[in-house]
C-alpha cells in the first residue's frame, strides 16, 4: 500500500501522497493542497520544497555524496573528461566512443562566435564585469539564431542549440577576459580539445608561442567536472524557472548566469583569494586570523570553509586538493606566501577541534580559488570559469524540463501589506 501523510485541518482529514525517489529520499505531494483546503505552505528560500522531479543529479549533503546520472563524482574526475560528462549530464548515458567523437567534433565546428560580436564588445564601458559581458553575449546568441527562440523546437534544432551553446561558451568566456584585460582576442583552434582551447585563447598572444601545459590542462578538466551540475541550487532553479515560460536555452542560461554572478552563489571562490590577500596584507600571521573566526563576537569568517549543502565534508574538495598541489608544483609556486597561508588555514582546519566539530572543512571554493589565482585569471574572471563549468548542467536541467513538459513556475506568497483602502486626492494627503 502507497505510504501516505495525514493533515488535520479545522477538524477535516487531508490526504498527502508520499513520493519516494530513488535514493529513498521521500516528500509530501502538496500539489493539491491549496484546491483542497485554500491553504499554501511558506518555505522561505524553498529549503524543503522540492521544485521538480530530476534523473539529474543525486546530493545528499549529509554523506558527502554527488552523482551524475548516477556515476560517484570521484569516479568520473579520475577518468573522464569534460565533455564525455557534459554529454552524460545531458543526454543521461555516457557515451560511446563514437558517440564521443561526433559529439566533440560537433562542438568543434560551432566554436566560432559572429563577427559582430565583436562590435558589441566594444560597445561595454572599459570597468564592465565579465559577468554582465558573459550574460549579455550568451542572451545576444538570440539574435543570431532567432529560430532558437521558438517553444515547438524539433529534437534537431534542440540539439544544435545545445552545440552552438556548448561550442561558443568558451570562445565568449575567453573573449571577455581578453576584452577586460585589453589584449586582441583570439580565435578558437580546431586542432585542440575543448579545455586546451580554452587555455589558449585566455592566454595566448599573437606575438609568441603558447605551450599548453598538460598539467594546468588536467586541472581545468577536473575543475569543470566537479562544478558541471549540483542539483536545484539558484542559478540552476533559475534556468528552470525561466525556462518553464518556455524562454529560449540562450535567454534561460543568461538567467542562470546572473544568478550565480550573485556573491552568495558564485562568488566564493573569489572571496577566498580576497581573504588570503587580506592575511598576506596585514603580516600573515594566520593565527590571528584563525582566534577571530572562533571569536563568536568578532565578524571574520573563514571563506572557503564548510558549505551550506555538505553537511560533513564536500567530496570534490579532496579531488581538487590534488590537482591544486599538482598544478602549483607543475607552475613552481609551491613557495608563494599566499599558498603558505592556505595551507597553515587548512592545517587549522583539519585538526583543530573547533573546526572539527562544526565540519569547517575545506571546501571545492577554497582549492578552486588557488587553482585560478596559480593561473593567472583576475578574481573578477572567477565566477566566469564556474559558468564555463556549470554549462552542462544549466543545458541538461532545461532540456529536462523542456521534455517533461512541465507547467510554468508560479510560487505563491503570503500577503503581509496593506488591507484595502481608498484613493486620497494628491492636495488632501497630510
Amino acid at each position: 500500500m502507497a505510504e501516505t501523510a495525514e493533515l488535520i485541518l479545522d477538524g477535516k482529514s487531508i490526504t498527502l501522497p508520499v513520493i519516494e525517489g530513488t535514493e529513498h529520499e521521500k516528500a509530501f505531494d502538496i500539489g493539491k493542497l491549496r484546491d483542497q483546503t485554500g491553504y499554501v505552505t511558506l518555505d522561505s528560500g524553498y529549503k524543503n520544497t522540492g521544485a521538480t522531479k530530476s534523473a539529474i543529479t543525486f546530493l545528499d549533503g549529509e554523506e558527502g555524496i554527488l552523482r551524475y546520472r548516477g556515476y560517484p563524482i570521484e569516479q568520473l574526475a579520475e577518468k573522464s573528461s569534460f565533455l564525455e560528462v557534459a554529454y552524460l549530464l545531458i543526454y543521461g548515458a555516457l557515451p560511446t566512443k563514437a558517440e564521443l567523437d561526433n559529439f566533440s567534433g560537433q562542438i568543434t565546428k560551432h566554436t566560432l562566435v559572429h563577427e559582430d560580436m565583436r562590435k558589441i564588445f566594444d560597445g561595454f564601458p572599459s570597468a564592465t564585469h565579465p559577468m554582465a559581458i558573459l550574460s549579455s553575449l550568451i542572451c545576444a546568441l538570440t539574435g543570431f539564431y532567432p529560430q532558437s527562440v521558438s517553444p515547438d523546437l524539433s529534437p534537431e534544432e534542440m540539439e544544435l542549440n545545445v552545440i552552438r551553446l556548448m561550442a561558443k561558451m568558451p570562445t565568449i568566456a575567453a573573449w571577455t577576459y581578453k576584452n577586460n584585460m585589453g589584449h586582441p582576442l583570439n580565435y578558437p583552434r580546431n586542432d585542440m580539445d575543448y579545455c586546451a582551447n580554452f587555455l589558449y585563447m585566455m592566454f595566448s598572444f599573437p606575438t609568441e608561442k603558447y605551450e599548453i601545459n598538460p598539467v594546468v590542462v588536467s586541472a581545468l578538466n577536473k575543475l569543470l567536472i566537479l562544478h558541471a551540475d549540483h542539483e536545484q541550487n539558484c542559478s540552476t532553479s533559475t534556468v528552470r524557472l525561466v525556462g518553464s515560460a518556455n524562454a529560449s536555452l540562450y535567454g534561460s542560461v543568461s538567467a542562470g548566469i546572473n544568478a550565480l554572478w550573485g556573491p552568495l552563489h558564485g562568488g566564493a571562490n573569489q572571496e577566498v583569494i580576497e581573504m588570503l590577500e587580506a592575511i598576506e596584507a596585514d603580516g600573515g600571521d594566520t593565527s590571528k586570523f584563525i582566534a577571530k573566526a572562533k571569536d563568536k563576537n568578532d565578524s571574520f569568517r573563514l571563506m572557503g570553509f564548510g558549505h551550506r549543502v555538505y553537511k560533513n565534508f564536500d567530496p570534490r574538495a579532496t579531488i581538487i586538493k590534488k590537482a591544486a598541489d599538482e598544478v602549483l608544483q607543475a607552475l613552481g609556486l609551491q613557495d608563494s606566501p599566499l599558498l603558505k597561508i592556505a595551507q597553515e588555514l587548512e592545517q587549522a582546519a583539519l585538526t583543530d577541534e573547533y573546526f572539527i566539530s562544526r565540519k569547517l572543512y575545506p571546501n571545492v571554493d577554497f582549492y578552486s580559488g588557488i587553482i585560478y589565482k596559480a593561473l593567472g585569471i583576475p578574481t573578477e574572471m572567477f565566477t566566469v570559469m564556474f559558468a564555463l563549468g556549470r554549462l552542462p548542467g544549466w543545458i541538461a536541467q532545461w532540456k529536462e524540463m523542456r521534455e517533461n513538459k512541465e507547467p510554468i513556475g508560479r510560487p505563491r506568497q503570503i500577503y503581509t501589506g496593506e488591507l484595502e483602502r481608498d484613493y486620497v486626492a494628491i492636495d488632501a494627503r497630510a
